[in-house]
């Protein structure tokens, strides 16, 4: 019998505790482009990468409000490690969809960490039980840790329209290519995969469509995608015991957009407030240079920055939580997801990583000429804020357009809703 998990309090607890390893480790992790395997190993000890497994697995099933908690306390240490914690979460997610048979496998090692890509970059090709694919994926966060990925590709059938789909793959079956270089979030390791011809079995591939409703091949929205979930991706009626079903928590059942939404927003919460601290830290012994000011938190100027920030800050929580509360109680009863709630989910993304944009630079600008020192968190902090809301998913402009097109009346101009 597995033991009761942690409450979301206790696992809010652990990531503080995390902080003063993550903030250790942060300066090696940037420099080397991924994170060190001892804030690997001590995440993996505090259950952070069970949040999203099957409780059958051993896992936590936290909803999206605790994974918001607990990747904001992650990033008061290291936006690089709680943003890896957060990829690997959505790819869990994924795959507690599969049939039991894969779950098996795959959750059979604990503290399996499955990286990932919602962008299907790459072709595959139906073969005798199962698919070949060949592509590359970038922007694989979190590869190097990983026993998984989660490909995405599209299965060319002569017979057939082209059909996304989603594969479960070893990692040891995908060649890495070393190609992260960037200014920011560079502790994420997020390089570059390779598979050719790569051979999967039809058991660790479900379409796309499916992933995308959540609930799993046999439990599908009842309008939605009836005609394709009937069937396999490879045009095969799933049978017997190991029929694809999906996992039991209420946390699967939501649409994958929502879910993945909700399990991003805390990184940009926790730089924000993480920004606030380091300023607030430093201030208190900075004069204001070529003015009267001995303290900088003597002048009404760094009055108004503190308060423009700290406001910000509290609206970019405000739009996470509305988020995440959104995605659990609709989860938990099982509510259906119209197309204005879809857009919302991807428009409240959008606001919080706005917001706290805008809170880390208010406060990195009056923070002086010396926190461009490499040694100054702040300087990082709103590197890996920019390299953030620059990724195509949380950027604020297309989630705001998006919105606003839904809004006014117009069909959405994207497939991830």
């Amino acid at each position: 019998m597995n033991a009761e998990p942690p409450t979301p309090t206790e696992l809010r607890r652990r990531a503080s505790d995390l902080v003063p390893l993550l903030q250790k480790y942060s300066t090696w992790s940037e420099e080397n482009r991924r994170i060190h395997d001892e804030v690997i190993e001590a995440m993996a000890a505090a259950g952070i990468f069970r949040m999203r497994t099957p409780v059958r697995y051993g896992g936590y099933e936290c909803d999206t409000s605790t994974l918001l908690e607990v990747a904001a306390e992650l990033a008061r240490g290291d936006a690089s490690a709680a943003w890896v914690a957060s990829v690997y979460w959505i790819p869990t997610w994924m795959a507690s969809l599969f049939p039991d048979g894969t779950r098996d496998e795959v959750f059979g090692t604990a503290d399996v960490r499955i990286c990932g890509t919602l962008s299907p970059t790459a072709m595959a090709a139906r073969a005798p039980g199962g698919i070949v694919i060949n592509g590359k994926w970038s922007f694989i966060t979190g590869a190097w840790h990983s026993q998984w990925q989660e490909c995405i590709a599209v299965v060319i059938d002569p017979t057939g329209p082209p059909r996304p789909v989603v594969a479960l793959v070893p990692m040891s079956e995908l060649h890495i290519v070393d190609d992260w270089q960037t200014a920011g979030l560079r502790g994420t390791g997020s390089v570059s995969t390779i598979a050719q011809d790569l051979f999967v079995p039809e058991a660790r591939v479900l379409p796309l469509e499916v992933v995308m409703q959540g609930k799993g091949i046999s439990t599908p929205p009842a309008d939605v995608f009836q005609p394709q979930v009937r069937m396999h991706p490879l045009g095969l009626v799933p049978g017997g015991h190991d029929q694809p079903r999906g996992a039991e928590g209420s946390i699967y059942r939501a649409p994958l957009l929502p879910v993945a939404s909700a399990s991003s927003v805390g990184t940009a919460v926790g730089l924000a407030r993480s920004a606030y601290e380091v300023f607030m830290e430093r201030a208190g012994d900075r004069k204001i240079t070529y003015t009267d000011y001995a303290h900088q938190l003597e002048a009404p100027l760094t009055h108004l920055q503190v308060a423009d920030a700290a406001t910000t800050i509290d609206e970019a929580a405000f739009h996470a939580h509305r988020l995440a509360s959104t995605v659990d109680a609709k989860a938990a009863a099982d509510d259906g997801w119209s197309l204005v709630d879809r857009v919302r989910a991807r428009a409240d993304m959008g606001s919080v990583v706005r917001r706290a944009t805008d809170a880390v630079a208010v406060l990195a600008d009056a923070s002086g000429g010396t926190s461009n020192q490499l040694a100054v968190p702040i300087q990082r902090i709103r590197r890996d804020m920019q390299a953030l809301g620059l990724h195509a998913l949380m950027h604020p402009n297309t989630n705001a357009e998006l919105y606003g097109r839904v809004l006014c009346g117009q069909s959405p101009n994207s497939q991830y809703v």
